[in-house]
């Protein structure tokens, strides 16, 4: 087997055998490298004990941890502390454009859907798509700027292009990479949800009071 000789995999495997570590560092390539979720059946190192926690010490170690979609499919995703630190710091790979197209289709595509039940509380997959039209509308953004915007969301995983089968218009929903959340990544993004589509709602205000407490004492300590 040829190793990977990188030190940090060094010094997190070192103790597994040839076999539990070409398991590990292949279960690490797929989870950080595959577009979708990755199925457990090809993840050998999750059905070793000892496999599974030196994978989730190398996720660890890269600011990363095992993201469970379902019950068979796996991802790996930010460290809550680690997204803190990198939004603190002011962190922002997506474009004022393209931080506006990605929330219309969240909020075509998933709250709308939630709001009347066709969707459930914590899904980020959607068969709904967000036309262009519905975006041009919404955000009023020139079209080569929307549309552009959109082609850089999809390429990223974060938008999927999707068509009918009477091929019509068609639209977009929301990508892979959103399943990259953690659960607490999944709740403040719900959050914004409900900020953006409805910052009158009793919701919001709640959400805004709750977030003006925890602010306040932070700046107490």
């Amino acid at each position: 087997m040829i190793r990977n000789q990188n030190p940090l995999f060094d010094s997190v495997l070192a103790t597994l055998t040839d076999r539990q570590r070409e398991h590990v560092e292949a279960a690490y390539a797929l989870l950080e490298h595959s577009r979708e979720p990755v199925h457990r059946q090809e993840l050998h190192a999750l059905q070793d004990p000892t496999s599974r926690d030196r994978l989730e010490q190398l996720l660890r170690h890269t600011g990363r941890v095992l993201v469970q979609v379902d019950g068979l499919r796996f991802t790996s995703g930010y460290d809550d502390t680690v997204a803190a630190q990198l939004t603190a710091a002011g962190w922002q790979p997506l474009t004022t454009v393209e931080r506006a197209v990605l929330a219309l289709v969240l909020i075509y595509s998933v709250a709308i859907a939630r709001s009347e039940e066709r969707l459930a509380p914590d899904t980020w997959t959607s068969p709904y798509p967000t036309t262009e039209a519905d975006i041009l509308k919404a955000s009023k953004l020139p079209a080569v700027a929307a549309k552009a915007a959109a082609s850089k969301l999809v390429a990223a995983g974060l938008l999927t292009r999707v068509r009918d089968r009477a091929d019509a218009e068609g639209g977009y929903v929301p990508g892979p990479q959103l399943l990259r959340l953690t659960p607490a990544a999944r709740a403040r993004l719900q959050e914004q949800l409900i900020l953006a589509a409805a910052p009158n709602h009793p919701l919001a205000a709640a959400i805004r009071e709750r977030r003006n407490r925890t602010a306040s004492r932070e700046n107490i300590r």
